[in-house]
């Protein structure tokens, strides 16, 4: 992790305030938002320890080759990003740039247990989801240094990956921007009768916005086979989501609309797959939409150039004790369905094709001044 993600921690001004006379009333949520919470850590691993053997058996009846596939987009997923991370410090990688350290099962879990056919959409954090749709490395490296061979020819950068082919549609910049576009991509396959569903990623933050709300009443109301993914990484930008939210059940927030809904373990990849599982029974079965809570943790600042004063280096390494990749090695073990060569082969396999697609990006040409206007419609 960077140096600057920790800060120092200070006494907030209303605390000081008080002091000069009796305590306020916010003095007891101030303190509270101003220190690191390690409960919802230790609850997990509890809850972890206690789903532990199921958990398990999960692992058995799934096939080994999807297992491998899993552990493969998780780890090359880490070590891109973290590539990412170098290149973009080294002023290869321009403008803003989200990377999804820590939070690889939610995309790896959720998106292998759909068809090809099915259609994603995400936000600006969206390196990985892309890749794992089935878009190339190579082409995602070469579109966040801005060349010709990127996946939208470089016009896009590492907010908006994008590919028909493999029905990836973006990388959304605008916060929740992309929720409204899902309920309308499920509302087309229904009305086409493709056998589509949507997979909609957004991060917590996005909850507030209206346009969450208005997707789900109206996905509901409307029966449309759209599973919306909220990725709590307990930070929007850098306020936590104790600051922003009254509740932090984000899940039973789809009770207001009647919808179906699920608390997951964000760091557990099978825990990820078998919730979107149920949701995709049900939206292929009713075409009925559902909201997954999935809670993980993101271990880098919320882009490369934020400092990440707001928390300290103890609760950072506090969510790594639950690190996604660590936990799913330590199963497939126990499990004896993997061990450790099988994982230096796949780590060899991973850095291969991160090596391949930094070469791919650098000898990618820039757009030919050409393109400027193509694509472009008003």
């Amino acid at each position: 992790m960077p140096k600057a993600a920790t800060r120092q921690k200070t006494e907030p001004k209303a605390a000081k305030d008080a002091k000069n006379g009796k305590s306020g009333p916010l003095d007891d949520i101030i303190k509270k938002h101003q220190s690191a919470d390690f409960v919802d850590v230790e609850l997990a691993k509890k809850e972890y320890l206690k789903r532990r053997s199921s958990q398990l058996e999960s692992i058995k009846r799934t096939d080994k080759k999807l297992l491998r596939s899993m552990l493969y987009q998780m780890v090359l997923g880490r070590r891109f990003e973290e590539k990412c991370a170098e290149v973009y410090r080294m002023g290869k990688i321009g403008g803003f740039c989200h990377l999804y350290i820590g939070q690889e099962a939610i995309a790896v879990g959720s998106m292998l247990a759909t068809d090809e056919k099915d259609m994603v959409i995400t936000s600006y954090r969206d390196h990985v989801q892309a890749m794992v749709k089935g878009i190339r490395p190579e082409a995602v490296m070469a579109e966040l240094y801005g060349k010709e061979g990127g996946c939208v020819k470089g016009k896009g950068g590492s907010m908006h990956m994008f590919s028909k082919e493999f029905e990836f549609y973006g990388g959304h910049g605008i916060v929740g921007g992309q929720i409204g576009v899902a309920t309308g991509m499920a509302y087309a396959a229904k009305y086409r009768n493709s056998g589509q569903l949507v997979l909609c990623f957004f991060g917590e933050a996005a909850v507030n916005q209206g346009i969450f709300h208005e997707s789900l009443n109206m996905a509901q109301l409307w029966e449309l086979p759209c599973i919306y993914i909220c990725e709590n990484n307990q930070y929007g930008m850098g306020t936590s989501q104790d600051r922003a939210m009254s509740t932090r059940n984000i899940a039973k927030k789809a009770d207001a609309f009647e919808m179906a809904n699920e608390f997951v373990d964000g760091m557990d990849v099978m825990a990820v797959r078998e919730a979107t599982l149920r949701a995709i029974d049900r939206a292929r079965k009713k075409s009925l939409p559902t909201l997954l809570e999935v809670r993980a943790y993101r271990y880098m600042g919320h882009s490369m150039s934020d400092p990440g004063n707001y928390r300290t280096r103890e609760e950072i390494v506090k969510y790594q004790e639950r690190d996604p990749i660590v936990l799913f090695k330590d199963s497939l073990k126990e499990a004896k369905v993997f061990g450790d060569k099988d994982f230096e082969k796949i780590e060899q396999e991973a850095m291969a094709a991160v090596d391949a697609a930094v070469r791919f990006a650098e000898e990618s040409p820039l757009p030919n001044e050409s393109e400027l206007l193509t694509d472009v419609y008003a």
